[in-house]
């Protein structure tokens, strides 16, 4: 990854009926709420589970994260564009301290849900546990498990994959994250069913 030179992808900002939501009491972690960044209209959603550090704490400038040089290296590696991609969460506010998991994340994925919706990805990939647990309505499901096939949810495939973190800590997995952006992109591009 190190001859990778990552961008910032543009951020969408957050409906205007949506600004501002206190229903979860994330709100109140200092963070700003992101809906999503990429392009809107785009074929493959990305799916995990909140926003990271976006901008320079100094100077307020995007800055492009480990999470999404991740991201970004395994898209282009992959054959996608970056107008091929859009990126939401789960949590749509970056937790600072504690909160109440399972109900906050009840309340969020609603959020996801309408994107969903409105957006109408042809294909989504949901990366990490904690996004693929949520998404996936399943406290018990696991990345290692469902890895590498192909689910349906409400009639969209999805693909699941390790977070761009866990890569980051552990290199070794790597080679499954290539491997599973791959299959995705094989679909994207019509190369398999």
């Amino acid at each position: 990854m190190t001859d990778f030179c990552p961008a910032v992808w543009p951020e969408d900002l957050v409906p205007k009926q949506i600004a501002g939501c206190r229903d979860c009491g994330l709100y109140k972690h200092n963070s700003r709420m992101i809906w999503g960044e990429g392009n809107p209209r785009a074929s493959v959603m990305i799916i995990l589970d909140n926003p990271g550090d976006r901008e320079d704490r100094k100077t307020g400038s995007p800055f492009v994260c480990g999470t999404r040089q991740t991201l970004q290296f395994a898209a282009k590696e992959s054959g996608f564009k970056p107008e091929d991609l859009y990126t939401t969460y789960i949590l749509k506010y970056k937790p600072t301290r504690s909160y109440p998991k399972e109900e906050t994340r009840s309340i969020c994925i609603q959020h996801l849900y309408s994107q969903i919706t409105e957006m109408a990805p042809k294909l989504i990939i949901c990366l990490g546990n904690i996004a693929v647990q949520s998404y996936f309505n399943d406290p018990n499901a696991s990345v290692k498990e469902l890895r590498g096939r192909w689910h349906t949810i409400n009639g969209i495939p999805v693909l699941t994959g390790y977070h761009p973190l866990a890569i980051r800590r552990r290199p070794n997995l790597m080679t499954s994250f290539l491997e599973d952006w791959a299959q995705l992109s094989d679909r994207f591009h019509g190369k398999c069913p």
